[in-house]
């Protein structure tokens, strides 16, 4: 389905953000016994939520949209390659819920902070997307926000490799949600990927962006 990019700009994605966004946290946050609404398991039947998991860790990420001249664009991270979680992969910031941490909302402001160096007060958070459990347990809460037109990345170099942005006219166009595939264990798991330019957004960046489509443009 192509998108009429008309509608990107900030009051377009605001009036859909509105109807389709989350106001509360998600309540499976708070009770890992309850099935995650989304996670690696959507294109697989058969695989449960967690697939790989020895535990489950609450976590939150941020999904940065920023206002530019072409419409709102996403922020996203390239993931240093020695990390011990995910490495070299495209991520939105965030990471594990603390103790210290006053929720997921909170969490994800801090994790961005750290990551990007983005002030909590150049965040304007807009509400959640589904929780999201990756396949090896972590059960992730996305916030959505607008970040300031002016705001400047500051990689922070032991996590973050590379920040760069997408347009949300091309993340929100089912067109180009591909799906891909590798063998696990004897049998083919799935999994969406969003190659854009030179970067391949996969896994659960690219299980998150659907969801916000699924939740606000492809209503």
């Amino acid at each position: 389905m192509t998108i009429d990019t008309s509608a990107f700009s900030r009051e377009g994605v605001l009036e859909r953000l509105r109807g389709g966004l989350l106001p509360d946290v998600p309540a499976a946050d708070a009770d890992e016994t309850v099935h995650p609404d989304r996670g690696d398991h959507d294109l697989n039947p058969g695989m449960t939520p967690g697939f790989l998991a020895t535990s489950k860790r609450r976590a939150a990420v941020l999904v940065p949209l920023i206002e530019r001249s072409a419409g709102m664009h996403v922020i996203l991270t390239t993931r240093t390659d020695h990390l011990p979680n995910h490495a070299g992969q495209i991520s939105f910031p965030g990471g594990k819920i603390d103790k210290g941490d006053d929720g997921p909302k909170a969490a994800a402001l801090r994790e961005a902070r750290e990551e990007i160096g983005l002030p909590a007060q150049m965040a304007e958070p807009q509400g959640y997307l589904d929780l999201y459990e990756t396949s090896t347990g972590f059960r992730i809460v996305p916030l959505v926000a607008f970040i300031d037109r002016s705001f400047v990345p500051v990689p922070e170099p032991g996590e973050v490799a590379n920040v760069f942005e997408v347009p949300l006219a091309f993340l929100m166009d089912a067109a180009n949600h591909q799906r891909g595939a590798r063998e696990w264990k004897g049998r083919e798991r799935q999994f969406y990927v969003m190659p854009f330019k030179e970067h391949y957004i996969w896994g659960a960046t690219a299980g998150i962006i659907r969801n916000l489509y699924d939740r606000t443009f492809g209503r």
